[in-house]
């Protein structure tokens, strides 16, 4: 940054030598940097509330996009390979990353300082493969509807790992609005035209890795020197997932890399598909950063709330998949346990506070 320099001028004088109190100043301004540079241009080009309902637009866009992808492959196009297919999304994640930090300059890059702080990510890495990879194949069994009124429990696997693992307590309102999100999703169980008992239970091990992971990075990653942006934490995260999942995949799956050419040979439309697929995955991240970023964690939080709901009526309305009454209701009954018990934990850190 440049600070702005004062020169003083007078005809048939030396302004370095006669500076006078009484004589015409020209301000010389700091140049703009190049960050202020794009927001002007941008700026220019989209009013805030435009610019923040397009990214709130892409951030639903790519949530549910990459749900409905993944159901369309696994379960509709018939690629049955969950494991390579995360894979893959790790490794677009890494590109896409790397791309954005280092050569967008999206977010300032910061680096792994410690081999103590690169075993802690690698550990985030796993149970974050764990967690992908169990969505993604219980899409296999399960529709998108009852995929998400089981993914809307996640506050209630926080809170049990949060008092398990750091004996954290939370108020008896919090507890209580838990018990909703738990009654609902009994109910909507029972009534799941589609239930599958495997595609059930590997989905609920997806919520609670999910759960899991964010309480395990809570701990982890505490010290200022340790902590990584959202965004740069991805960029280490993904390539270590995916060389996690890599010897998984052909272990499991076989040599799915020689399947998959021989499919596209004959079939074009599968790249299409993997490469929307794994695109949309990282897009997921990177919008998440930006609606926090335009607007606040907790719209976001908001967003995600509203989410499962939009995500359940859609793919309905696409795959048509069954429904009942009892269904609908355990599912709305579990979303609005959710969103009692985002209003609980804003209470009890107000009355902390």
């Amino acid at each position: 940054m440049v600070e702005g320099q004062s020169w003083t001028t007078r005809r048939g004088s030396n302004p370095r030598l006669d500076p006078s109190p009484t004589d015409q100043v020209l301000d010389i301004p700091a140049t703009p940097t190049g960050d202020f540079r794009a927001t002007t241009a941008i700026g220019s080009l989209l009013s805030p509330n435009i610019l923040t309902a397009a990214i709130t637009a892409s951030w639903y866009f790519s949530n549910i996009g990459v749900l409905l992808l993944n159901k369309y492959l696994l379960s509709i196009y018939g690629f049955r390979y969950p494991i390579f297919l995360t894979m893959l999304h790790m490794l677009s994640c890494a590109g896409y990353s790397l791309a954005a930090i280092r050569w967008l300059a999206v977010v300032p890059p910061q680096h792994i300082l410690s081999r103590r702080q690169f075993f802690k990510i690698l550990a985030l890495s796993a149970i974050f493969c764990f967690s992908v990879v169990c969505g993604n194949t219980s899409l296999r069994y399960l529709p998108v509807s009852f995929n998400q009124a089981i993914g809307a429990t996640t506050p209630f696997f926080t809170a049990i790992f949060a008092f398990l693992i750091t004996f954290k307590t939370e108020t008896a309102e919090v507890y209580l609005s838990l018990l909703p999100v738990v009654f609902g999703i009994v109910v909507a169980s029972n009534s799941e035209p589609l239930f599958h008992l495997f595609g059930f239970l590997i989905c609920v091990g997806s919520t609670a890795g999910r759960a899991l992971k964010s309480v395990v990075q809570g701990i982890l990653l505490t010290s200022e020197a340790e902590k990584l942006h959202s965004m740069n934490l991805l960029l280490y995260m993904a390539p270590m997932a995916a060389m996690i999942l890599l010897p998984i995949t052909l272990y499991i799956e076989g040599n799915v890399l020689a399947i998959t050419i021989e499919k596209a040979r004959s079939d074009k439309f599968i790249v299409f598909l993997l490469v929307a697929n794994a695109t949309v995955a990282y897009l997921v991240n990177l919008t998440n950063f930006l609606v926090t970023k335009h607007t606040s964690a907790l719209t976001l939080q908001v967003l995600g709330n509203a989410k499962a709901a939009v995500a359940a009526v859609v793919s309905v309305m696409i795959f048509r998949n069954p429904v009942t009454v009892m269904g609908m209701t355990g599912f709305a009954v579990t979303v609005m346990g959710v969103v009692l018990y985002s209003e609980a934990k804003k209470r009890s850190k107000t009355t902390a506070h």
